[in-house]
């Protein structure tokens, strides 16, 4: 089957039938990563900032992006994203 339509143009990846077609991306890439970060985001970077014995790591005041990079980095420090 083709993934093109009768004028050869390509068809866009339905997202019902591929939802993670685009699920990895660098946080630097996402359009709504210079917002606050979520609750959930802020949330987890506690726990985790309490678990690495460095409360410090938390700052309230991160982007989305800025916090899913310190998450990333946390949860390599502290075996959880093993």
């Amino acid at each position: 089957m083709s993934n093109t339509a009768t004028n050869a143009e390509p068809i866009a990846v339905d997202p019902k039938s591929h939802p993670t077609s685009n699920a990895v991306k660098p946080a630097d890439e996402w359009t709504t990563g210079d917002e606050k970060m979520t609750g959930a985001q802020a949330s987890y970077l506690k726990t985790l900032s309490e678990e690495a014995h460095d409360p410090e790591r938390f700052d309230p005041a991160l982007t989305k992006a800025e916090a899913s990079k310190r998450v990333d980095a946390l949860q390599e420090e502290t075996g959880r994203g093993s």
